[in-house]
């Protein structure tokens, strides 16, 4: 009787232990600041442009951004990043991005801001499918 008393309750702790280890793992893997996270994505056409990204409901703050082009190439001239006290941040960027390449990590003036929208100017002229995704990635 006391074997089966003492067999029980080092189960019983052993479970309690692996199933506070597995909570603390997930719960410290979703609060990790040092990931890039998608922020928003924007569909472009053919032909030389601008487009503009909103970031309507958006409640992270970044210190550094990345785009990444999927669904074909895009020739990248300058991005202007809106921020919500009204500041904005010149990026010249004149890069030829290749169908799933990403961009320079870039840094926010100021560090940790809060982004309301960028505006970008490119061109997918001369480019087989004429189209492109650029998607916007964040850091804290």
């Amino acid at each position: 009787m006391r074997l089966t008393k003492i067999l029980f309750s080092t189960a019983i702790v052993a479970i309690f232990c692996c199933t506070a280890a597995f909570t603390t793992t997930s719960s410290s893997n979703m609060k990790n600041t040092g990931d890039w996270f998608f922020l928003e994505d924007k569909n472009v056409g053919f032909g030389v442009d601008h487009d503009v990204i909103h970031f309507g409901n958006w409640k992270d703050d970044v210190r550094q951004i990345k785009l990444r082009v999927t669904d074909g190439p895009l020739k990248m001239y300058k991005m202007i990043i809106h921020f919500d006290n009204g500041s904005t941040q010149n990026v010249e960027l004149r890069n030829r991005f290749a169908q799933g390449s990403e961009s320079r990590v870039i840094d926010m003036d100021g560090g940790l801001r809060h982004l309301t929208k960028i505006e970008f100017w490119y061109e997918t002229k001369g480019f087989i499918r004429g189209k492109s995704r650029i998607a916007v990635w964040g850091k804290n």
